[in-house]
């Protein structure tokens, strides 16, 4: 009786063992958050003075409007040789933080659809970085990057289906979708739209991996 009774108690305490171990380890695991997409608006890239009698544009610091994914914040032009920065702004000029005139380990991949269908990042994708001044991974032009430009109505307007697929300075992925580039993002741009305020989103992926949802 006594050793039955000895065998019993052992074999309760391994399962509560088990148990408790088996219950730990559930409790531990959690489900992979799905990725929130951030909208920036009115972000000011090189802002000038437009005159309204002439329509010339004056003052500007000639600087690039530094960006970060992982921070949500501009970064200091004091920190532009650094990977604390993704992406800069400047007119309509779109830099990134890789290539043989940065720092960071950036690159850009224009991708062709809609950003909610972009869900990782194509195993065809080849990052471009910026190579020169006038050599940019996203190129600053009319129809061969972000935007189309109308020179009858003297307007910028993001073009549809574009994406921009960015590896960020420290090497991780977003992807990020240009929605205006004037002033709270007027339906209908006028002389009076002041341009140079980009409006954005973009999701930043931050465990490394290329998952984009």
């Amino acid at each position: 009786m006594n050793n039955n009774h000895f065998s019993f108690k052992i074999i309760g305490v391994f399962t509560l063992l088990f148990a408790f171990s088996s219950c730990s380890k559930t409790e531990s695991v959690e489900p992979a958050k799905p990725l929130e997409a951030k909208t920036v608006s009115n972000l000011t890239a090189d802002l000038v003075t437009i005159d309204p009698a002439t329509g010339r544009a004056s003052g500007g610091t000639n600087r690039f409007t530094l960006f970060s994914f992982a921070t949500n914040a501009v970064v200091a032009n004091t920190d532009s040789a650094s990977n604390k920065w993704d992406v800069g702004f400047r007119g309509t000029t779109i830099i990134v933080n890789g290539g043989a005139i940065r720092t960071g380990q950036g690159g850009a991949f224009i991708f062709t659809g809609l950003f909610d269908e972009l869900k990782e990042v194509p195993t065809t994708a080849t990052f471009a970085q910026d190579a020169s001044p006038t050599s940019l991974a996203i190129p600053s032009a009319s129809g061969m990057g972000w935007y189309n430009y109308n020179p009858m109505a003297n307007a910028i307007t993001p073009i549809a289906g574009r994406i921009l697929v960015i590896r960020t300075g420290d090497g991780k992925f977003a992807k990020m979708e240009i929605l205006n580039y004037y002033k709270d993002s007027p339906a209908v741009i006028t002389q009076a739209s002041l341009s140079r305020h980009y409006t954005f989103r973009y999701m930043y992926q931050a465990d490394g991996s290329k998952k984009l949802q």
